[in-house]
């Protein structure tokens, strides 16, 4: 696998961190619709709503489990011989958070849902910056949310941390450019391990590696020092532009 090397204009991003005690204000919902929404449907609103503007936005939405937790409750139901409940199975869907901020925005645009394992956030990155660069005039909002998958699926490779994260993909990158790069390990017989060539000094910095790629992107983006994170067949960069610095 060759290496991918793109940037991306960060016009706005905003995060929901694990470890929250507090509850997301979506307070833009409406009430009959909020309080049928789970914790995970709650701070991927919260992150999403942070960065938006009233222009109409297209959503690129990226979770590994999605609903999983509804899903698991749905199942443990049918198997007892209990009903189910129309609108737990309707906000099951992976989409379903999109659903519900386009509706409530009244906001029509393009929203597309990625699940691609522990890689999700990685490549829900690349279609973002490939949907803004087919179309740089419309601004893309990424929203990354996850929560670990219920204990009775057992122990999970790469399992996911839960919170949010959210970018604005917009050409006015108010807060700088988020330079990514996904490179094949050396050992990869397909030609993969050649080195990205870059121009700016942040490039040379030492990335400190990361458990899972939420937590590499979210220190990056909170720090502005290079992250990494290695799966079973890439590495993962991202860095801040030296012009971002």
């Amino acid at each position: 696998m060759p290496d991918l090397h793109w940037i991306i204009p960060v016009a706005r991003w905003s995060s929901w961190p694990a470890a929250a005690t507090a509850a997301p204000d979506i307070g833009f919902i409406e009430p009959i619709v909020r309080r049928r929404l789970s914790t995970l449907s709650r701070v991927a609103l919260k992150v999403a709503h942070d960065c938006v503007t009233q222009d109409d936005i297209r959503v690129v939405f990226a979770s590994r489990h999605g609903e999983l937790r509804r899903t698991t409750d749905i199942l443990r139901a049918i198997s007892a011989g209990e009903p189910v409940s129309p609108t737990a199975f309707s906000l099951s869907v992976l989409n379903a958070m999109t659903g519900v901020f386009g509706i409530a925005r009244g906001d029509r645009s393009a929203a597309s849902a990625i699940s691609a394992g522990a890689e999700t956030l990685g490549y829900a990155l690349l279609e973002a910056y490939a949907q803004y660069t087919a179309q740089p005039g419309s601004p893309v909002l990424l929203v990354y949310a996850d929560e670990p998958a219920d204990p009775a699926y057992g122990a999970i490779e790469d399992e996911v941390q839960g919170g949010a994260i959210a970018i604005l993909l917009g050409g006015e990158a108010a807060m700088g450019q988020l330079v990514c790069t996904l490179a094949g390990h050396p050992d990869n017989t397909s030609g993969a391990g050649k080195t990205s060539h870059t121009t700016d000094a942040a490039a040379a910095l030492p990335a400190e590696s990361f458990a899972t790629q939420s937590q590499a992107l979210l220190h990056c983006l909170e720090t502005g020092k290079p992250a990494v994170w290695q799966g079973a067949g890439a590495t993962w960069h991202w860095r801040w532009h030296e012009r971002a610095a």
